[in-house]
C-alpha cells in the first residue's frame, strides 16, 4: 500500500517526527511504501477559495508553491496519515493549509484509509483536531479510520509510544 504522511510539525526532530518515524519503520517492515512530507517546513499557502481548481484549472491549484510537490503523492496514496503537534487545540497552521489545499483535488481517487498522530505538552487538548479529522476529513473524503494515536508530556518519544506506533505500522494490511 502507498502511504502518505503529512507531518505538520515545524520541528524536524521533534516529538511528532519521532512518532512518525516509528510508524514508518513498522509500515515499511510490512512492505508498504511510505512517503513523509514535512509540510510544517514547506512553503504552502492557505486556500484562496478562488475556485480556479474546479473551473479553469481541472483539479490544479492556481497557486504555485510547494503544495505542487504534494499533489501527485496524494493522487497515488491509498492511505494518508495526518501528524501534528497540537498548537492551541488544533493542527498546526502549516498542516491546516495543506489539508485545505487538498480541495483542489476534491477527493483523491485512490485514497481509502486515514490515521491521525497527535503530540502535545499536555493532555485534554486534542478535541479540536480530532473533531475536524472525524467529522470533516474522514466523512467528506469517505475514508476508513485506521486509528488515532496521541502522546503528551513524558509519553512523547517514550519507548512505549514508539513501540505502539511501530506496531500500528506493522499491522496495516
Amino acid at each position: 500500500m502507498k502511504i502518505l504522511v503529512l507531518n505538520g510539525s515545524p520541528r524536524p526532530n521533534g516529538n511528532t517526527a519521532a512518532l512518525v518515524e516509528s510508524f514508518v519503520e513498522g509500515a515499511t517492515e510490512s512492505g508498504h511504501q511510505v512517503t513523509v512530507v514535512p509540510v510544517g517546513q514547506k512553503k504552502i499557502a492557505g486556500c484562496l477559495g478562488c475556485e480556479y481548481c474546479h473551473t479553469k484549472g481541472n483539479g490544479r491549484c492556481i497557486q504555485q508553491d510547494e503544495m505542487q510537490q504534494v499533489y501527485p503523492l496524494l493522487e497515488q496514496a491509498e492511505m494518508i496519515v495526518l501528524a501534528s503537534p497540537i498548537y492551541y487545540h488544533g493542527f498546526t497552521g502549516q498542516l491546516q493549509c495543506a489539508i485545505n489545499r487538498i480541495y483542489a483535488l476534491d477527493k483523491p481517487k485512490n485514497l481509502k484509509k486515514a490515521a491521525l498522530i497527535l503530540t502535545s505538552g499536555s493532555d485534554h487538548v486534542y478535541s479540536g483536531a480530532i473533531y475536524e479529522y472525524q467529522n470533516s476529513f474522514l466523512n467528506y473524503l469517505k475514508l476508513e479510520d485506521m486509528g488515532i494515536f496521541s502522546a503528551y508530556g513524558k509519553q512523547n518519544r517514550s519507548k512505549e509510544k514508539c513501540k505502539e506506533l511501530r506496531a500500528f505500522g506493522q499491522s496495516l494490511k
